[in-house]
């Protein structure tokens, strides 16, 4: 049993690291707005070039470029945006498991072998990724889960270069998708070759709208496809950076609530043992009050 000297150590303990959880949540609430304004941003940036491409196919659904070339898959690059900090909770556990998750359903729908490297952003996603057995991991030093606008098209300049070179038959991205600050869903997203498929599904709605374009239609392609490359990479990175500050906030107030309620039975058991100790000395009071009468 725990003397009350312990237990007032322990008290002191539990009192300082929830002062260190409630400061950390209201950091990570701070940065939490920063990185919506930043999504905020983005993401009207990359619908409207989505609605442009929606707008060519409309008008012309026929054209061919080497960033929609679709090749048999036999080499698959993955970019896993995960977090540099922990005490995040389960967040990178989360991208971990979809990364795995869609390696294993890639391998089952391929009747031949397919060669996975994986692009780590994140010290704490690379720490997990390198247990993987099987795949080759290509660390990228200059890009972290923090990284500029000017740092993200460096990346999506070489994951394009990759591409059209055939040292990737497919890209895709595993990052967090924001939904609230109580929910993160880990998702996977393919990022080259890019999916005409579901642009014109949507571009049924653009056919019969007259668009005079200036240049040609071509030219157009040419420009707003690489666009469409390096904003959903920045989407994706911006979701994964969102993510990680939300699931923070909920980390530390789950530790803050869990300490609150340690503290509670610490002090009810400090209570305890010091009204234990107030009655003993009464009674040794009384009982020499006694011995003194008689």
């Amino acid at each position: 049993m725990s003397t009350m000297r312990e237990l007032k150590g322990r008290i002191g303990s539990v009192q300082s690291s929830q002062k260190i959880t409630s400061a950390m949540k209201m950091i990570s609430s701070a940065k939490l707005r920063k990185a919506e304004s930043a999504l905020k941003r983005i993401v009207p940036f990359r619908d409207q070039i989505q609605s442009t491409i929606n707008n060519l196919l409309g008008a012309d659904s026929d054209y061919q470029s080497p960033l929609t070339e679709q090749r048999p898959v036999q080499r698959v690059a993955f970019v896993i945006f995960g977090s540099d900090e922990g005490l995040c909770g389960a967040f990178n556990i989360q991208l971990y498991k979809a990364f795995t998750d869609s390696i294993d359903a890639l391998r089952e729908s391929s009747t031949s072998p397919i060669e996975i490297t994986v692009y780590p952003v994140g010290g704490k996603i690379k720490s997990l990724v390198a247990k993987t057995p099987g795949i080759k991991v290509r660390p990228v030093e200059y890009v972290s889960s923090k990284s500029s606008p000017e740092t993200l098209k460096q990346f999506s300049d070489e994951l394009t270069t990759a591409f059209l070179s055939q040292e990737f038959d497919r890209i895709e991205i595993v990052y967090a998708y924001y939904k609230s600050v109580a929910s993160q869903l880990a998702k996977t997203r393919q990022l080259l070759p890019i999916s005409t498929d579901e642009f014109l599904s949507d571009a049924k709605t653009y056919r019969n709208t007259p668009y005079i374009y200036e240049p040609d239609r071509s030219t157009i392609f040419e420009l707003v496809l690489p666009l469409f490359v390096r904003s959903t990479l920045q989407e994706s990175c911006y979701q994964s950076r969102t993510s990680e500050q939300a699931a923070r906030i909920m980390a530390m107030q789950m530790a803050s609530d869990n300490a609150k309620n340690l503290l509670e039975d610490l002090q009810l058991e400090y209570n305890k043992l010091r009204q234990q100790g107030i009655t003993t000395e009464l009674l040794d009071i009384l009982g020499g009050t006694v011995k003194d009468n008689e």
